[in-house]
């Protein structure tokens, strides 16, 4: 289904993330990935299955 060389990692793999950006809309917040995952500007995600993953920012430090 990817079109890309190398082939963007599938909605399952871990790395997910790293698929390309097929459509971009900062202004709501969201962008829809080669592989069909809606990634939320928050880091949480919509899966083509309708699964979702709950926003997953890294802990910051205390200094």
């Amino acid at each position: 289904m990817c079109p890309h060389d190398p082939v963007c990692p599938s909605a399952e793999a871990p790395d997910r993330e790293a698929a390309r950006t097929l459509a971009s809309h900062p202004e709501q917040g969201w962008s829809l990935l080669c592989n069909g995952v809606v990634l939320f500007e928050d880091t949480g995600e919509l899966l083509p299955s309708g699964t979702v993953i709950a926003p997953h920012r890294p802990a910051v430090g205390a200094a």
